[in-house]
């Protein structure tokens, strides 16, 4: 039909101008400063920032989308029922995140945190609505369709957390007097929460994954402070105890499964 035509190529397009403007405003910052640049000149004591190789993931994270907005606009899936369920919120998170990189870089960072929102939300509805990993699919639309809306989802969870930091501390937000190392701990408990429950109830390691990746990196850039790093070295550790648990779980249930048979 038309109307699928036209979704899987504005997907398609929105996808890959979200890469373009990623990769040049990388080359060429908007305002002359990158974003890795602001992050580390003006955000030193944001604890929750990762180390700066952790950011290497947006390459298999993009890597990812592509297939996926290459997946879900070949003629064989146009009226595909799970392509189809994606709709346009590809479409709306790739804009908001072309948003979110102008107004980071033009250190507009409340207004950062409503365009990263954008981003978060319609990958939320596509978790929820597509059953990610909760349901058995084919081998494609496990990797083409399952992965990349898991670490994409992932890592802009972790994203948020560090947005709404930034944001916070540019509006001088005391934090009710806690010292900002207990508010990172706080935040890298609720997200081992998050990790933990996309473990245990969908059995999804690649969303765990991408936690533990970024719970290393981040004790890694805080080494000095004991607590915090050794916190966030134990909850990556927790977080690995459970996917290597599930993965076990797997290989049982899938040994039992032939040994009926």
């Amino acid at each position: 039909m038309k109307k699928d035509k036209i979704r899987q190529w504005v997907n398609l397009i929105a996808i890959i101008a979200a890469f373009v403007v990623n990769t040049v405003t990388n080359i060429i910052p908007v305002d002359g400063i990158s974003i890795k640049d602001i992050a580390d000149n003006y955000f030193g004591n944001v604890l929750v920032i990762p180390a700066n190789y952790a950011f290497a993931i947006w390459g298999l994270i993009y890597l990812a989308l592509l297939a996926l907005g290459i997946f879900q606009a070949l003629p064989a899936n146009q009226d595909e029922p799970r392509c189809r369920q994606l709709g346009y919120w590809l479409t709306v998170s790739s804009i908001a995140q072309i948003a979110w990189v102008i107004l980071f870089q033009y250190r507009l960072f409340v207004l950062s945190v409503l365009a990263m929102l954008t981003i978060l939300i319609p990958l939320i509805i596509l978790y929820l609505r597509l059953d990610i990993f909760t349901k058995p699919v084919s081998f494609k639309q496990k990797w083409f369709i399952n992965f990349p809306i898991s670490i994409y989802l992932a890592w802009i969870s972790v994203a948020t957390i560090v947005n709404v930091s930034i944001a916070l501390t540019d509006l001088k937000w005391n934090g009710w007097n806690i010292e900002s190392t207990t508010w990172t701990i706080i935040m890298l408990v609720v997200g081992t929460v998050l990790a933990g429950l996309a473990a245990i109830q969908r059995k999804d390691i690649a969303f765990t994954g991408v936690f533990i990746w970024a719970f290393i990196a981040i004790a890694l850039r805080h080494l000095e402070i004991y607590v915090l790093a050794g916190t966030a070295v134990g909850l990556a550790l927790i977080l690995l105890i459970l996917v290597a648990r599930e993965k076990f779980r797997r290989k049982r249930t899938t040994y039992d499964r032939r040994q009926m048979n």
